[in-house]
């Protein structure tokens, strides 16, 4: 190698040193508060005049008389047997009351309207796959679970059709089978109206909210399974307030619309598959103030939004560590990012099959790798942020180096063009107005002076 090209490598190296070890803004990741976690059940004594269910035959002729009592109270001990119940009635249990299956089916099957299960444990039911063997499967309207413990069952608990249900304060833990042999924790089937609330799920499978409309998933606990909540044909739903931690996708939306994504915590989704929050032909939906945190991909886009008139915005939240920050099929218009924090992202976006984020709108954010200044002090930079990736240069004019993609010899290739601009010429985003310190999830005391020239409809 000539002394020049030596002289110009030893001087990107320098720069490049000199850039990765520069001061950074800190970022406190820990997220908001965390819901509370549901205990399962509660201390809760029998009223004296109360049906009581002293035995397992005596909970089996309650249960079977169509005349029987409205509320069936439970005392703390064990009750064997699989139940069914089939008309309106409230199981009420004292602290310790436990319905445990024979291990051959499910522990207790509601097919009737109006059925209220409170303060039990439930374990032990089937491990049939094809019968979708659960702690509580309930067919009817307005049922209401809460303050259960449900464990050893294939499915935890398993609504639809089941409007108007509710589902909250409730523990469910997975069979510790293998990820791929368990039922789902919580699985909601054209079950409109619907309220899951304050539960927490360990190590299961999914929670699943399919062709159900108007679902709240608010305050809950999920981490260790597959898919934290996975909605598919649920329009007008929202996830608020969640902590999902651990699992191999955060929060998955497929084919649905008007979702609201507010004030979640997604983190911790490894491995090759890993995501914190995702959608495929999806649109017209809002994300606020969530922290996607230390996932390999922190969020993904297929086809979403499907047309720019519907669009899907994210709005005040915190992107941070994650291998890659957004993840996209093409250049999606109508996908926009007002007012977010990507802090120390391995790599801000991956186009995949090529091309750019140009059409995605990005206006206002805080880049934590943004070397620009700010002479009037406006809290807004003077220059525009601008992404640009050397390697993907160096892989569309030479194929042959896709064997090193994503390897760490890549990852440095994309260091020294972020820190000598003009070896890399081909723009992957452009923010024309990015903010100067950190937004911390769209606080308002963190908001800059000029926050009122970063309307969506500056240019």
């Amino acid at each position: 190698m000539k002394r020049s090209g030596l002289w110009a490598l030893a001087l990107a190296g320098a720069v490049v040193a000199v850039w990765l070890g520069r001061p950074r803004a800190g970022l406190e990741l820990a997220g908001p508060k965390p819901p509370p976690i549901a205990g399962g059940p509660v201390e809760r004594s029998v009223p004296a005049s109360a049906a009581v269910a002293t035995d397992d035959s005596t909970l089996a002729a309650l249960l079977a008389d169509p005349a029987g009592p409205k509320e069936i109270h439970l005392l703390p001990r064990t009750y064997h047997g699989d139940w069914h119940v089939t008309r309106p009635v409230s199981l009420l249990g004292e602290r310790g009351a436990t319905l445990e299956g024979s291990g051959k089916e499910t522990v207790v099957f509601v097919e009737a309207d109006d059925v209220t299960i409170d303060n039990v444990v439930i374990r032990h039911s089937g491990r049939r796959h094809t019968h979708e063997d659960s702690g509580i499967k309930v067919h009817g309207a307005r049922a209401h679970i809460t303050h259960v413990d449900v464990s050893d069952t294939l499915f935890g608990i398993s609504l639809g059709p089941c409007p108007h249900c509710v589902l909250e304060e409730t523990t469910i833990e997975g069979p510790g089978d293998d990820a791929e042999l368990r039922g789902d924790a919580i699985k909601l089937w054209e079950a409109n109206d619907a309220v899951v609330r304050n539960n927490l799920v360990e190590r299961s499978r999914d929670v699943v909210v399919w062709y159900s409309r108007h679902v709240l998933v608010e305050g809950n606990t999920v981490r260790h399974g597959r898919y934290g909540t996975h909605f598919m044909y649920s329009h007008d739903s929202t996830a608020r307030n969640n902590r999902i931690l651990d699992n191999v996708v955060g929060i998955f939306v497929m084919y649905s619309e008007r979702l609201r994504v507010e004030d979640n915590v997604l983190a911790g989704a490894r491995g090759a598959a890993g995501v914190g929050i995702g959608f495929k032909d999806s649109s017209d939906v809002e994300l606020s103030r969530n922290w996607l945190i230390a996932n390999t991909t922190g969020t993904y886009l297929d086809r979403t939004p499907m047309t720019a008139s519907h669009p899907v915005t994210f709005r005040g939240n915190v992107v941070a560590l994650n291998d890659v920050a957004v993840r996209i099929h093409s250049s999606q218009e109508g996908l926009r990012f007002f007012g977010n924090d990507f802090h120390e992202n391995v790599g801000l976006v991956d186009v995949e099959g090529g091309g750019d984020a140009l059409g995605t709108t990005f206006l206002g954010n805080h880049w934590s790798d943004y070397v620009g200044y700010d002479l009037d002090d406006d809290g807004i930079g003077d220059v525009a942020y601008e992404q640009k990736r050397l390697s993907g240069e160096l892989l569309d004019a030479h194929p042959s180096l896709q064997l090193f993609q994503g390897t760490g010899a890549m990852g440095l290739v994309d260091a020294i063009s972020r820190a000598v601009p003009v070896l890399a010429s081909h723009r992957l985003l452009v923010d024309p107005k990015p903010v100067m310190r950190l937004l911390r999830g769209g606080s308002a005391a963190a908001a800059p002076r000029g926050e009122l020239a970063l309307r969506e409809d500056s240019p």
